[in-house]
């Protein structure tokens, strides 16, 4: 017989989530990996639909804000932003993790394979805002990576919070895209139960997949799918399990640190300046021109011209002016080098790139 307890501190609180013994009048379940609980027995369905919310510290009620509708409105955000205050303390802890997800995602983005987020509701949204900002940004084609909600596009706009429950329509979700053992998935969910995320991140490994769960409950279920877990533990919310708030805020900010290290990985970032940026708008293209007089020192009337010669490719104009070389020559530089700027520079010169940004006139 198994039996697993997570104990958990939050401020003067002191939480416990049981895994596995007599919890609910269920049997014990089988250990699958080290310090990770699985149910083979039951379905998701059964077991997570009827598990007692009480017990997942996103559901705790918050000892601090038990009197928020006495509070006059300055009192009341006063104690929202202190909690919030604890999310970037509850995402360090989870740094290694999310290191390890970067890592998995770059070699598979590197290697030809997709990043697909799967979730739904708060979680899911978060996960699809993510997907689409990166086109623009580092001038990612729209397919390597997507977001996956339940509920699909009208999900996105108008909530459907009952497609969460449906396991298999988080598999189907999947297969609709295309999913290859070259992908890796990222479900995403507060609770870490989500049948619908579940569901996604069974089929993915079923296909051979990489996963990557982000919950703010640990030793959930959706960590027993996973690769790697991310679960900073946020604590209770402001408003009681409104995982909108300091749950979802710590989402965004791991999303973040997903999407931009594995674009630094992929060399679509030179120095901290976004050098793939795709100039789709007026405010883009200034963006790519200033970047690239950031990078190199010319004044603006040089750095017009390179833009024209380099077909409005911002990392192609910036090695042409490093290397001072043609842009045929750049860009054959940067398709030896992955894309990437500072090694693309270093062999066109013959010479490791200065660590400054500018190179003098």
């Amino acid at each position: 017989m198994l039996f697993r307890v997570d104990r958990h501190s939050y401020g003067r609180g002191i939480y416990y989530i049981f895994r596995g013994g007599s919890n609910h009048g269920r049997e014990i379940p089988a250990q699958v990996e080290s310090n990770k609980w699985y149910r083979p027995d039951l379905s998701e369905r059964e077991i997570l639909l009827t598990e007692n919310l009480s017990t997942l510290i996103t559901e705790a009620v918050n000892e601090r804000s038990r009197d928020l509708d006495r509070l006059s409105v300055l009192e009341m955000v006063r104690i929202i932003n202190d909690e919030d205050k604890k999310v970037a303390s509850a995402v360090e802890a989870e740094l290694e993790h999310i290191a390890q997800a970067i890592e998995i995602i770059a070699e598979a983005l590197r290697k030809g394979g997709h990043l697909i987020y799967l979730g739904a509701g708060t979680s899911g949204r978060l996960g699809v805002l993510d997907a689409v900002e990166c086109p623009p940004t580092f001038g990612l084609a729209p397919e390597i990576i997507r977001g996956v909600l339940a509920g699909g596009e009208r999900a996105m706009f108008r909530s459907a919070e009952d497609v969460e429950d449906d396991e298999m329509q988080g598999a189907a979700d999947l297969r609709r895209e295309g999913i290859t053992s070259a992908d890796v998935i990222v479900g995403i969910a507060a609770s870490g139960r989500t049948p619908y995320t579940i569901g996604g991140l069974k089929e993915a490994r079923r296909r051979g997949c990489k996963t990557v769960a982000i919950t703010n409950n640990p030793g959930s279920p959706m960590t027993a799918l996973a690769d790697v877990a991310i679960t900073p533990v946020v604590g209770p919310e402001v408003l009681a399990g409104s995982t909108r708030m300091k749950a979802g805020t710590s989402q965004k900010i791991v999303l973040n640190m997903i999407s931009t290290g594995v674009m630094v990985r992929l060399g679509k970032v030179y120095s901290n300046l976004m050098v793939d940026v795709r100039p789709t708008n007026g405010k883009l293209v200034e963006r790519a021109k200033r970047i690239i007089r950031e990078v190199t020192g010319l004044d603006r009337a040089r750095v017009e011209g390179l833009w024209v010669e380099a077909d409005q490719e911002t990392r192609t104009a910036i090695v042409m002016a490093l290397a001072d070389c043609s842009a045929a020559e750049a860009r054959e530089a940067l398709a030896r080098h992955g894309g990437r700027v500072r090694e693309a520079v270093e062999e066109r010169r013959g010479q490791p790139a200065a660590s400054g940004l500018r190179r003098p006139s």
